[in-house]
């Protein structure tokens, strides 16, 4: 085995453009902001009923990809996986531009940024927002120190480990805080499960590695270095084990609701006869981003090919959207039972299913999220040295 040596990348007119490009997005979604602070929320296809839109499904995406980024170095430092180690550096750097983006989009889609101030000084305990500003705050400030101790020279490997593991039990109670907002709103039977907060863990587990695996190699590619075979079948198997655990935690959460008669129209609405909802779970999120990536990592003929685990990455990706947009939009456009064993009707659509529309203020709002995330973590790559020279078999403990 080779020794390990990071080195910053360069800018090359590769990574020019990337950040050209990344930068127009970034400049569209403030134009976005402007306009929807200019005009108000009623330029978007947010409604009274449907008040949490695409933003923050792009949002929670982000949020929730962020702890599972640290996937990898979790992995290296606190079980002691050294063919890890080379990428621990980016998997911490990737998960705090993850956060960042994620809470760039929640700040911005408010309508009046300037409210975020009201939200950091005046903090109501008895509200499961309110936690979670600390758990995001602390979340920065963990990962950041745990990614100082890592680049540190003389740093005992036991400090390494000590760091890495208060920052994974970090991100697994930012995770479970995420999850609990949905978990803990009784009001909504799309909601009102304590199942959530398991499901997203396991949720962060694949969509923070399926992003994290496109990135890494997505930077080697501009960058010219190698990323050997051995270390990616790893990856896709890892990933392919975490979407299982998804698979298998919905699957008990929609068992569960229609074993319960008070979520059984939630989950007529959802499994049957929701429209788009019932579309974007069953092809979205079950087999585009389930069953698809399970047969390309796990399956008798997974992993033949490098393409295999950026397939499988990509549809994991494409089936987190989905998974989220149903338990965020759809759980709203199911109508609230006011009066449990009374049909409500009145001028503000109670008990009918809400509409939602996308507007393209909010679809630009949210890939400037992205954007942001790709520009912080690749603006950090060009002034650390946080991504290896190289990541080929025989720079990787345990290559065969």
């Amino acid at each position: 085995m080779e020794r390990t040596i990071y080195r910053e990348i360069k800018p090359t007119p590769h990574v020019w453009i990337a950040g050209t490009v990344l930068g127009s997005l970034i400049a569209l979604a403030a134009l976005c902001v402007f306009y929807i602070e200019h005009h108000g929320h009623i330029v978007t296809g947010m409604t009274n009923q449907i008040f949490w839109g695409i933003p923050h499904v792009f949002a929670i995406f982000l949020i929730v990809a962020a702890s599972g980024a640290l996937n990898v170095a979790s992995i290296a430092s606190v079980f002691g996986q050294a063919a890890y180690k080379p990428l621990a550096r980016l998997s911490s750097v990737l998960a705090i531009a993850l956060l960042a983006g994620g809470l760039a989009v929640l700040v911005l889609d408010l309508g009046r940024p300037d409210m975020l101030l009201v939200a950091m000084t005046k903090y109501n305990f008895s509200s499961i927002f309110a936690w979670n500003i600390y758990l995001y705050t602390g979340f920065f400030a963990v990962v950041i120190g745990y990614l100082y101790v890592q680049m540190a020279r003389g740093v005992a490997p036991t400090t390494v480990k000590a760091a890495g593991t208060v920052a994974f039990v970090w991100r697994l109670v930012l995770t479970t805080g995420t999850g609990s907002i949905f978990g803990w709103l009784v009001a909504r039977p799309g909601y009102d499960a304590a199942i959530m907060a398991p499901l997203f863990i396991a949720m962060s587990f694949s969509f923070g590695l399926a992003v994290f695996i496109l990135v890494s190699l997505s930077l080697c590619r501009i960058t010219g270095r190698d990323f050997g075979d051995f270390l990616l079948r790893r990856l896709g198997r890892l990933l392919g084990i975490f979407v299982a655990l998804v698979l298998y935690l919905t699957a008990v959460q929609h068992l569960t609701n229609l074993y319960a008669a008070e979520h059984a129209g939630i989950e007529k609405f959802i499994l049957m006869s929701g429209g788009i909802y019932t579309v974007l779970f069953w092809i979205g999120q079950v087999v585009l981003g389930g069953i698809v990536p399970l047969a390309l990592t796990l399956g008798p003929k997974g992993l033949q090919s490098r393409r295999s685990v950026v397939l499988a990455s990509s549809l994991v990706i494409i089936g987190a959207f989905s998974q989220i947009y149903v338990i965020v939009i759809g759980g709203q456009a199911f109508p609230i039972d006011i009066f449990p064993g009374y049909q409500a009707n009145s001028t503000f659509f109670d008990g009918q299913i809400a509409n939602y529309k996308p507007s393209a203020v909010e679809l630009g709002l949210g890939g400037g999220g992205i954007a942001l995330t790709l520009v912080i973590t690749g603006f950090v790559a060009v002034v650390l040295r946080i991504l290896p020279t190289t990541l080929s078999d025989a720079n990787v403990a345990s290559a065969k």
